[in-house]
């Protein structure tokens, strides 16, 4: 396992059927005094779909079936999400927003002097550090709640207001109600769960081209794309590779138990040499047990037979499926080379066999199972999977929303 996983972030963002009946959401978006709100935004997660309430605070959006995060943006009010299930019929949806109290927090709470440092941390995490995080701006970081726990080395933030990330490289204003962020230093893991709206930037025809081009290579071979083409049966044929990383335990490794009582006797010897003269076994000293200590629990090595999607994927019904494995995945993404950012990172690249190019290689861990997805590539249970390499690599900075399609023309295009 290398030692900088992403663990995958997004809570259930909706699914687009393949049925072409759309079905409408409505509602009444009010106070708590039940006083209508003209003007609120409401957006569908992970989409370009919004709207906007009227001068009664009503609001339609028509969708096809599926599974769906409605948010609800106001100045003055905290941002809303709220789950819907659109089915075979209209849904009628009305939601009651909260005043913010953002502004009176900021003035009780003491300015911290590490802040534009956590700052920092949480851009490279969160949005990235791939050359189209380079030309990405945290618009509103005055928004981001921060907190570090210096005995647990533990980086969380979290919003009440939408996060505003300008993403120059691809083309999108991303607005992301940010429910949680978490970098653990020990482990080097980084969780985000949260739910993102994507709003395209305007620019000329020319700028409109580049940014069609680079949204494209985002998609390809992004998990995305890989949960779409397993979803569909048709991973092989747009360029995924599907191997097992199998790690079995390090039999030149004792019991933890063992290490640790070895050094514990081994320890209080060396503190009474002074005292008292003894000859140590070199196969008994206390650094040959450090170096026992010191070796990895398991040993990994790669099984080259491809996985078949068929005993991978299971229905869970006619617009969900699964898949549940043992060890790792180790995908293979053919259609693409790494990019030299990235083989220039030092302990993030996957080991590869002598004869494999330098293709986009990931591993996927699974942490809750089974996970759950649609046929979009949406995931549906937050903290399901742990993912290394290249897919650790890339983050907000390479996203593009679930109702993104190449273009036709595209190889791999689903």
């Amino acid at each position: 396992m290398k030692s900088f996983i992403l663990l995958l972030s997004f809570l259930a963002i909706g699914n687009f059927c393949l049925a072409q009946q759309s079905y409408v959401l409505s509602g009444i978006i009010k106070d708590k005094r039940g006083e209508a709100l003209p003007g609120a935004g409401v957006y569908v997660s992970g989409y370009k779909i919004a709207t906007a309430t009227d001068n009664n605070g009503q609001y339609t959006l028509p969708l096809k079936p599926g599974n769906y995060d409605i948010l609800v943006q106001l100045i003055g009010y905290k941002a809303l999400n709220k789950n819907v299930v659109i089915a075979d019929k209209a849904v009628k949806l009305d939601l009651t927003l909260e005043e913010s109290v953002t502004q009176l927090a900021e003035v009780t709470i003491k300015p911290d002097p590490n802040r534009e440092h956590y700052i920092g941390m949480f851009k490279d995490y969160f949005i990235g550090t791939t050359p189209n995080a380079e030309q990405c701006k945290l618009i509103n970081p005055k928004v981001l709640i921060i907190d570090y726990d210096k005995e647990e080395h533990k980086l969380t933030v979290k919003t009440t207001e939408f996060l505003i990330v300008e993403n120059k490289a691809l083309g999108y204003r991303i607005k992301y109600l940010l429910n949680n962020f978490e970098y653990d230093s020990k482990t080097r893991i980084i969780y985000y769960e949260g739910f993102p709206y994507y709003e395209d930037l305007k620019g000329s025809a020319r700028r409109k081209k580049i940014w069609d081009q680079k949204r494209i290579t985002a998609y390809l071979g992004s998990p995305q794309h890989f949960f779409r083409s397993i979803y569909n049966g048709k991973a092989t044929e747009e360029g995924f590779i599907i191997n097992k990383l199998i790690t079995q335990p390090n039999p030149d490794k004792p019991s933890d138990s063992t290490i640790n009582v070895n050094i514990k006797r081994l320890t209080k010897v060396q503190e009474g040499l002074l005292r008292k003269p003894i000859t140590i076994n070199h196969e008994d000293s206390l650094s040959y047990w450090i170096r026992k200590k010191n070796l990895p629990g398991g040993i990994s090595f790669l099984s080259r037979a491809p996985v078949m999607q068929d005993t991978l994927v299971h229905v869970k019904n006619q617009s969900i499926k699964s898949f549940n494995f043992t060890d790792q995945l180790y995908v293979i993404y053919t259609k693409e080379r790494e990019n030299p950012a990235y083989a220039n990172r030092i302990g993030l690249s996957i080991a590869r066999p002598l004869d494999t190019p330098d293709y986009q290689i990931s591993t996927i861990a699974l942490h809750v199972v089974p996970v759950y997805f649609y046929e979009n590539g949406a995931i549906y249970n937050p903290r399901s999977m742990l993912y290394s390499g290249y897919w650790g690599w890339e983050k907000i900075a390479d996203s593009v929303p679930m109702d993104y399609l190449p273009p036709a023309s595209v190889d791999g295009k689903n």
